[in-house]
């Protein structure tokens, strides 16, 4: 008996290798100190309790990517700033290195908004709703170099509490 969509099958086959690339990180945020390194780590669990979730994916095309995030269960009416990073997620904060900028800024950090722009660095503005849930997504004009981001980043985005506006509250480990 013949199989009624035979002739489309090797087309089939083929459109994962068509789709552009994507990484998608699906997680809870946990202490730095869990006994197995967690890939989500909140430096602020009264802002980002453990058992908080992550899903970021991000997506690469010639020249572009766009990075989605969503969140729940973080603590709500948070304004927060979401930037990819250089380093890798650790137990000090500061672990997670610079933003990640397409065109490097020389001097470090970089306040030089030659450099410090949506333009050539990932930047998504986030508000929790009423349960803790928020998603922002964005997408830029260049592909992220290999081996050059390591981590998204969520900072304050003002003063709340003992939280200093831009402090890094949490971090996710990703490799775009």
């Amino acid at each position: 008996m013949p199989v009624p969509f035979a002739p489309a099958l090797p087309a089939l086959l083929l459109l994962p290798a068509l789709a552009a690339p994507a990484t998608v990180v699906d997680a809870d945020f946990d202490p730095a100190s869990a006994f197995v390194r967690p890939t989500a780590i909140s430096h602020a669990p009264d802002l980002v309790p453990y058992g908080a979730h992550v899903r970021l994916t991000a997506t690469r095309a010639p020249g572009a990517s766009t990075v989605a995030l969503e969140l729940r269960g973080l603590a709500p009416a948070l304004d927060l700033a979401a930037h990819v990073h250089t380093g890798r997620c650790g137990a000090d904060p500061a672990a997670s290195g610079p933003h990640y900028q397409n065109v490097p800024d020389p001097v470090q950090p970089s306040t030089d908004p030659a450099y410090a722009n949506d333009r050539n660095e990932v930047r998504l503005a986030l508000r929790t709703d009423g349960t803790g849930q928020a998603a922002a997504r964005t997408a830029v004009g260049f592909a992220f170099r290999p081996g050059g981001a390591h981590s998204l980043v969520l900072h304050t985005g003002h003063r709340i509490g003992t939280h200093p506006a831009g402090e890094r509250i949490a971090c996710v480990d990703v490799d775009l």
